[in-house]
Parts: C-alpha cells; sequence; structure tokens
C-alpha cells in the first residue's frame, strides 16, 4: 500500500485517513487547525439523513423573498460579497431546474442512506459507540398556520432512510415545557441522529487516527504540480487528496479545475446546559429556521444562511438576532454566550465533489458537503478509500465528479 497526504483535517479528512489506514495505507494529515475552529466542530451535531432533497430547488428559490434576514429570516447577502453570491445563485437556479433537482435528489439518496451505518460502524471500530446518539429529532411551530403547513410539507417531502411521526402527547407537553409558549404543532423524525458532543468527537477521531499510524502535520497545506502529479509542499506522499473545507477552492482552482464553491456561513450561540433537558433530541424551531442542540457541558443554538468571503468579519447582528429568538421564545438557555461563525463549503447544486482528478495522476478530492459534511463524513471515507484501492465504490461516483462545473 502506498503513502497518501491529505489535506484538511476536518472531519471528511480524518474519517477518510482512519478508512485508509484501516485498508493499509500510510497516511499523513496536513492541517493548520490547531484549535478546531471549522465548521466540522461548530455545527449543529444533527446526522441529517432526512436531507435527501438538495437546497437548489425551485421551491427554496420561490420562498427567498420570505427568508431574507433584512426581513427576518435566516438568508443574508452580505452587499460587499455581490461578487461571490450573485454568480454562484445564477448556478443555482441552473441547478434547481426540475431534471436538475432530481437528479440531485437521486444521487443524495444512496449516500444519505448510508450514512447512519457508516457512523455507527465507526464509532464502534474507534471505540467511542456511544458518540452516536440514534434518537431522532424533533420539528416544531407555535403558530397553527404555520404548524399545518409544516407538517404536511415534510410529510410530502422525501426524507430517505428517516419516517416522520406525530408526536405523543408526553413529547407535546415536553416541548410547550421548554418555552413561553405551547406549541401548536411538532413531529419526530425517527432514523437520523446527532453527535453527543462535537470537541469529543474531533478528540476521539484524532486519537484513532494516531493510534492507527496516522501521522498529523501542523501547518497550512500547499499544492504544487511536478510534471503530471502533485506534491504537497513539505510532505513525502504517492497520492494525495483534498478535503480541505472552503479553502479546497484555491487548492484546486490553482491545480486548474474550476471551482464554484462559496462560503456558507454558519452562526450558533452556545451556552450553559444545566436548564435544558440531558436526553431530549435536536430541536428544530422551523419558523426561527433554528436548531437547538444539547450537547454534554453546553447548549447550542444555530441558524443562518450567509452567502459570504472566507475571512471577512463575522456579522455581530447574527449572534444577536439569535439570542433575541431564544429570550423571546423563553427557553431556559441563559447566558453568557460563547459566539461562534464558520463556513460551510457550498457549490451551487449542493452535492458535494468526490472523485479523482483530470489535471493529476495522483490527485483526489472530497469536499464541498454543504450543510451535510458531518453527515456524510464516514460514508465518503468509504467511498474515497475504495476510489484510491483502484476498486469499484459501492455508490456511482459520477454526479459528484468537480468536472461537472468545466
Amino acid at each position: 500500500m502506498g503513502s497518501i497526504g491529505i489535506v484538511g483535517g476536518g472531519v471528511v479528512g480524518l474519517c477518510t485517513g482512519i478508512e485508509l489506514l484501516d485498508a493499509g495505507h500510510q497516511v499523513v494529515i496536513v492541517d493548520d487547525d490547531a484549535e478546531g475552529a471549522a465548521a466540522s466542530w461548530g455545527n449543529a451535531g444533527h446526522i441529517a439523513v432526512e436531507q435527501v432533497e438538495p437546497l437548489a430547488s425551485m421551491s427554496m428559490v420561490r420562498s427567498l423573498p420570505q427568508r431574507l434576514f433584512l426581513r427576518g429570516g435566516p438568508l443574508g447577502f452580505p452587499p460587499s460579497a455581490m461578487a461571490e453570491w450573485v454568480p454562484f445563485g445564477l448556478r443555482l437556479l441552473a441547478a434547481a431546474r426540475p431534471a436538475r433537482f432530481r437528479a440531485g435528489c437521486a444521487a443524495l439518496a444512496p449516500l444519505l442512506a448510508g450514512s447512519m451505518p457508516a457512523w455507527t460502524s465507526l464509532v464502534e471500530r474507534i471505540g467511542a459507540p456511544e458518540l452516536v446518539r440514534l434518537n431522532g429529532h424533533f420539528v416544531l411551530w407555535h403558530g397553527e398556520r404555520a404548524a399545518r403547513e409544516g407538517r404536511a410539507g415534510w410529510l410530502a417531502s422525501e426524507t430517505g432512510s428517516a419516517q416522520v411521526h406525530d408526536v405523543t402527547q408526553a413529547e407535546r407537553e415536553l416541548l410547550s415545557g421548554l418555552g413561553a409558549r405551547p406549541v401548536a404543532g411538532a413531529i419526530r423524525f425517527s432514523g437520523s441522529g446527532q453527535i453527543a458532543d462535537l470537541g469529543e468527537l474531533r478528540q476521539s477521531l484524532r486519537h484513532a487516527f494516531r493510534q492507527r499510524g496516522g501521522v498529523l502535520v501542523a501547518q497550512r497545506g500547499e499544492l504544487r504540480m511536478a510534471g503530471n502529479r502533485v506534491e504537497i509542499g513539505g510532505v513525502d506522499a504517492e497520492q494525495v487528496l483534498v478535503c480541505a473545507g472552503v479553502r479546497s477552492r484555491e487548492l484546486m482552482e490553482h491545480l486548474g479545475h474550476k471551482v464554484p464553491m462559496i462560503a456558507e456561513r454558519g452562526y450558533h450561540v452556545r451556552a450553559d446546559a444545566s436548564h435544558w433537558p440531558a436526553d431530549l433530541p435536536p430541536v428544530v424551531f422551523e419558523e426561527r429556521a433554528m436548531i437547538v442542540t444539547r450537547y454534554r457541558h453546553a447548549v447550542q443554538a444555530a441558524s443562518f444562511v450567509e452567502l459570504g468571503k472566507v475571512d471577512a468579519p463575522a456579522d455581530p447582528r447574527k449572534w444577536e438576532r439569535l439570542e433575541r429568538h431564544v429570550a423571546e421564545l423563553g427557553l431556559p438557555i441563559t447566558g453568557p454566550f460563547q459566539r461562534w461563525m464558520g463556513c460551510r463549503p457550498t457549490l451551487p447544486d449542493y452535492l458535494p465533489a468526490i472523485g479523482r482528478s483530470t489535471k493529476a495522476a495522483n490527485l483526489y478530492y472530497a469536499f464541498g458537503h454543504q450543510h451535510l459534511g458531518l453527515t456524510l463524513a464516514p460514508i465518503t471515507a468509504r467511498l474515497v478509500t475504495a476510489m484510491v484501492a483502484g476498486g469499484q465504490p459501492e455508490l456511482p461516483l459520477s454526479p459528484f465528479d468537480i468536472q461537472r462545473f468545466a
């Protein structure tokens, strides 16, 4: 087996590194995120197997005016980033056409169907099965009309291996007891799940990677062409895998690929968890486009889709609105709040990029997982490992080829 250098040590990079090591490869991960500040470690912790329908859809496009941040919604288009989101939006419109949307659903469905089994297998193999909770999640509404329309919308949606159920009376009372107002309606998903604690997940994955003989190099990965092959500066590797999140764009475009990816920035606030039920699955407050997740030592409220620049400063109004949502709903979450912002790597058709480069003989890639990076990390790792070995991956990778944007 050969040596493989992975650029990017987020959840996709670490899961893939472990999978490659278990297959007999020598693996080095190059990553400069010493503090674990990337989106992999600040998301909602939700294993979202129900999100089979790509966000690039005509229904989403039609709802844009109501979703704008300026109108109280979760979607922000910073004027300073217009040069980024205008071309991205035009590509998204093309990807939202019915035929492309149906193709996207067909591509995502088997990926998501395999994601929970891949997660449970991985955490068992690294000796941390308690990190994955298989207890579904809730979606609730406080307005009667929103409850009727929201429930009907989910029942009519394709949710893959997840199932939608009406809540029991006891569950409804529990959810109503979270805030100042009783809920008008709620549903519970089964088949979805969550990570018990993202910080512990990162530590466990890094430990398992090192324990298997993997090497972590704390530096920024830089690629250069040497003939028809790619090299990582300062690292001896026969093959190279790019899974560096939003930074994958500059790495891949430097090598000649077209990567119309945008930084889809998300925000969260965290606080002490002592007043939030310890065993409560994630709760989506759909009217506020907010998901609240209980981790081991904190409770987190997350929201917002901000199409912007990777390095632009955070918009404090997003955190302020999140904290206002918490207060207005009367949720048992009290400050002081820890504030975080991270960048999801999003391609305009809301499908990941997984494949082998046509520009360099030894280059592979796995990035652009948008909201589903956490969900799809272990199944992506299995696909990449099969591809690197020259075998036939368990799922077709043609829908995820980056050449679709050439």
